[in-house]
C-alpha cells in the first residue's frame, strides 16, 4: 500500500461522511445514479495525484476487456487537446453510470457537494435550485481546503497522462 493511500482513504471518508450527511437532509438531492450532468462537461481532462491513480487502477483492472477498449477509444479521443465541455472517458455513456465508480477520484466524489466559485467549479443545475428556493438551506462545502489536503498527496497529473503510461505499460509487458 503506498504511503499516502491511509490519508487518500481518511479524505474519502470525510467527503463520503459530508455527502451523506447532505443527502439525509435533502434526499432529493440532484447528484445522484442516471445524473451525468457534471460527467458531460467537465471544464478540462480530470486531474489525478498518485494515490487516487492507484486506486482507479484497481478500478479498471475489474473491467471486462470491452468497458477497457471503450475507455481506450475515449481517451484517444480526448487527445492533447479536447474540445470543451469534456466528456469523462470512464463514463458508460448508455447508462450514463461511472464504470469505476466505486474508485472514483476524488473531484468527482465532491463535485455537486463543494463549490469553487472563483473557478466555476460547481453543480449550476443545483444552484438553479438554491436560487429558486427549492434548496434554500444549502451550504456548500469548501473545495480549497479538499485541494490543500490533495496537494499533499503529490504532484497532479491528467487522467489521459496516467491512463497512456498505465496501457503502454500493459501492452509492453511479454507474457511469463
Amino acid at each position: 500500500m503506498p504511503a499516502d493511500r491511509p490519508a487518500l482513504v481518511q479524505l474519502h471518508s470525510d467527503i463520503d461522511f459530508r455527502v451523506a450527511d447532505i443527502r439525509a437532509v435533502h434526499p432529493d438531492w440532484l447528484c445522484a445514479k442516471g445524473c451525468a450532468t457534471c460527467c458531460r462537461r467537465l471544464a478540462d481532462v480530470p486531474q489525478l495525484t498518485a494515490a487516487e491513480w492507484a486506486l482507479l487502477q484497481e478500478g479498471l483492472a475489474a473491467l471486462s476487456p470491452q468497458h477497457l477498449q471503450d475507455i481506450t477509444a475515449a481517451m484517444a479521443t480526448l487527445g492533447a487537446s479536447p474540445a470543451r465541455p469534456v466528456t469523462c472517458p470512464l463514463l458508460d455513456p448508455t447508462t450514463d453510470a461511472c464504470l469505476v465508480y466505486v474508485h472514483r477520484p476524488v473531484a468527482c466524489r465532491s463535485y455537486g457537494f463543494y463549490a469553487q466559485r472563483d473557478k466555476g467549479l460547481y453543480c449550476h443545475d443545483i444552484e438553479a435550485h438554491v436560487a429558486e428556493g427549492r434548496l434554500d438551506d444549502v451550504v456548500w462545502g469548501n473545495h480549497d481546503a479538499i485541494d490543500q489536503r490533495l496537494a499533499k498527496l503529490g504532484e497532479s497529473r491528467a487522467l489521459t497522462t496516467w491512463f497512456a503510461e498505465w496501457r503502454q505499460t500493459k501492452d509492453n509487458v511479454a507474457p511469463c
